[in-house]
């Protein structure tokens, strides 16, 4: 009697202390990591999310860039961190296709995190310098296919999502390119408006202000529909490539282990920060919007997790690619 009183006893206390740390949450700066150097896409969705987070939340998230590894290190620093509350992370597509293009991970994607909520899906676009000959995409496809050897395809490092849009778009054409990889979207951009490469499939929130101001020559966006920030850029369905269909979501997550009502209170917090007049209008600039609100809880981001590691395996594998 006296074991099942005391047993009792600490369950009431293992409640009433989650409520206090949920209640208590946060009583100091959080840290969200971006596993992508400063400038890049998923480091502008970032940082958008993690300013309104902060009013709601009543301390400053701030964003560390903790990039290298396709985004695996700084994935990997937060799945080891304390499960306080204290350390985010906001990652891109590459949480579930890190699952099959890394060997060796030092986490496990699907199950070593506590999920928050989606954020965003982002639409790709495909690009080349401005001067490159090809009028349309179906001028393009032509093009490359028959100069295989002289093209060449940008990407922002293995894993990145510039990386497996490309790997799409070479499946869909059955033509291999000469690929540039990169440490981050930034300089890829850099050499792409410098004409130092031919093409890129990169993330409109990168791509937007350099198709708009000529920089460079546009092509098409890998949704089903257009982007309301590039009226003019038909989608690759309507071009004659409808293989090509891929946008890259954003996800939110804390260490695996971090208290339900925490979680709970960080998904609100991003759930406010998704209706914020705002974030919705810098957004739509960056053609993109934020999920709805279903959408940016814990579980539909862990179901999602898993469903799209399902989805991206064959492509990868298909591909043959890998990264140690």
């Amino acid at each position: 009697m006296r074991f099942k009183t005391l047993a009792a006893a600490a369950l009431l206390a293992v409640g009433v202390s989650a409520t206090a740390t949920a209640q208590d949450y946060p009583t100091r700066p959080i840290t969200m990591v971006v596993p992508f150097a400063a400038g890049g896409p998923t480091d502008t969705v970032a940082r958008l999310v993690a300013q309104s987070m902060s009013q709601s939340l009543g301390q400053q998230i701030v964003v560390e860039n903790v990039g290298g590894a396709g985004g695996t290190l700084g994935a990997a620093r937060v799945a080891k961190a304390d499960p306080d509350g204290y350390t985010l992370l906001l990652h891109h597509i590459g949480q579930a296709t890190s699952a099959t293009l890394y060997r060796k991970l030092p986490y496990d994607p699907a199950n070593d995190f506590a999920p928050v909520g989606l954020v965003t899906d982002v639409p790709m676009t495909i690009v080349a310098k401005k001067d490159f000959p090809a009028k349309d995409l179906k001028e393009l496809v032509e093009y490359v296919k028959k100069n295989a050897d002289k093209v060449t395809l940008a990407n922002a490092g293995v894993g990145a999502a510039s990386h497996l849009c490309g790997m799409l778009f070479m499946q869909a054409i059955g033509t291999q390119l000469t690929t540039v990889p990169y440490k981050g979207t930034g300089p890829a951009m850099n050499d792409l408006v410098g004409g130092q490469v031919d093409l890129m499939c990169d993330q409109t929130t990168n791509t937007t202000g350099q198709i708009k101001g000529g920089a460079i020559k546009a092509y098409a966006v890998t949704t089903p529909t257009k982007v309301p920030s590039l009226p003019d850029l038909p989608t690759t369905k309507d071009a004659g490539l409808p293989a090509v269909q891929v946008a890259v979501w954003h996800g939110l997550y804390a260490p695996k282990g971090t208290p339900a009502p925490v979680v709970d209170k960080l998904s609100k917090a991003l759930q406010t920060a998704l209706k914020d007049e705002t974030v919705k209008a810098r957004f739509g600039e960056l053609g993109t919007e934020p999920v709805a609100q279903e959408r940016a809880t814990p579980k539909v981001l862990g179901d999602f997790v898993k469903a799209e590691i399902d989805r991206w395996k064959p492509v990868i594998t298909a591909a043959g690619v890998y990264a140690d």
